[in-house]
């Protein structure tokens, strides 16, 4: 898979794999990016076909480490628990983070129950309507920032958030397109707001104070981006629901 990026000099692999492996950090909660082999256990997907494409660039071994959900990933940089992290990227998160630019993005929009009046994105945002989501996720720290007046009910998982949603008959349900997609079919009548109130930015993030190993992580999201490689892995995982992100600002 390999495309011929420029070689990446001792310093930023050193910084990348201190200890001569690549521990990759993943998130298991997002379906769109990783599963596990019911059979074997074995984590695949597109963050781990990518990871270790950038191993073999590296020219170290990969370890896959699966976290259940973004938040526990986001929180184990601050432990050196990982080298890379694919997660969402999140101002909040950039505190302990260097984030190249997003390789993927995915929309986040609300799934409303059966005879809801919500219909727009902007009428989510309003006194008495309850949104269920699943904290710590990227979409969930993007709508702390900007949701004025609903309340935000938040728990632990996409599983979680929809029973929350479900038994408590909340106004509406955040999350990521795709996975609305498969709640909505659980709950009939249910409808998905046409529109988004943000896109993820998946992105691969660095722990902070490793400058020349974030510089060549940003090269190669841009490379990988560019030469097609995105595309190919999503395609081989047979993927629905994503984008390849656009090519880095500046």
């Amino acid at each position: 898979m390999s495309t011929g990026m420029t070689d990446v000099t001792p310093t930023a692999r050193a910084q990348i794999a201190p200890t001569g492996m690549l521990r990759a950090g993943v998130n298991l909660g997002n379906f769109l990016l990783t599963a596990k082999d019911s059979a074997t256990g074995e984590i695949r997907g597109i963050a781990v076909d990518i990871a270790r494409e950038l191993g073999q660039r590296l020219g170290v071994p990969v370890e896959i480490i699966g976290y259940p959900t973004p938040g526990e990933l986001a929180d184990a940089a601050t432990f050196g628990a990982w080298d890379v992290g694919f997660l969402g990227a999140e101002p909040q998160r950039a505190k302990e983070i260097d984030f190249t630019a997003a390789y993927v993005e995915i929309e986040a929009t609300y799934l409303v129950p059966p005879g809801s009046p919500l219909r727009e994105i902007s009428d989510v945002d309003r006194e008495g309507v309850r949104i269920a989501v699943p904290e710590k996720s990227a979409y969930e720290l993007y709508l702390t920032r900007s949701v004025k007046h609903a309340k935000l009910m938040r728990t632990k998982g996409g599983d979680a958030a929809f029973k929350l949603f479900v038994d408590q008959n909340l106004e509406a349900l955040a999350g990521l397109r795709p996975r609305l997609v498969k709640d909505h079919d659980k709950l009939s009548g249910s409808r998905i707001i046409y529109g988004r109130f943000t896109a993820v930015q998946q992105a691969i993030g660095v722990p902070k104070g490793r400058p020349a190993g974030a510089k060549y992580l940003r090269e190669f999201v841009e490379d990988i981006k560019t030469s097609g490689l995105v595309a190919k892995t999503i395609n081989k995982n047979g993927v629905r629901g994503l984008t390849v992100a656009p090519p880095a600002q500046g």
